[in-house]
């Protein structure tokens, strides 16, 4: 197994959770930055997320993930017509270290800002071409 010098997220109960942490610890290859998301960490992320104000921010915010955890946030309009916020696709990639709930709570999150920031949803529309060319 290997030693670790940074806090990493405590293990989920069995059975709980996929996210594959022993294996992860136990290859001295592995990419160990999704487990540095710890639950304090994770409450961080959430109150971040929260917030976002701007289609900018958001967009720093994703890039940050990406750099900080190694896991892309992906938030695009679905394959089909959108016609409400449901339509809007957002999916924290499934990592290997990355706690199952933490996958649920960030789209989550990113969720409730597009429900009372409008003004994003349309910036993300208009990103992938619905208001003209992208």
């Amino acid at each position: 197994m290997q030693q670790v010098s940074i806090p990493i997220r405590t293990e989920c109960p069995p059975g709980a959770c996929v996210c594959e942490r022993e294996v992860l610890l136990a290859d001295p290859e592995a990419d160990l930055r999704p487990l540095r998301l710890t639950r304090a960490e994770e409450q961080r992320l959430l109150e971040r997320i929260d917030a976002v104000t701007s289609y900018d921010e958001l967009r720093r915010l994703q890039d940050r993930i990406r750099a900080n955890l190694g896991v892309e946030l992906r938030i695009v309009p679905g394959p089909n017509e959108v016609r409400t916020l449901r339509g809007i696709l957002i999916v924290l990639e499934d990592r290997p270290g990355l706690c199952k709930k933490v996958r649920q709570s960030v789209p989550a999150a990113v969720r409730r800002v597009l429900d009372r920031h409008p003004e994003i949803t349309y910036a993300i529309l208009d990103a992938h071409g619905l208001f003209g060319d992208p």
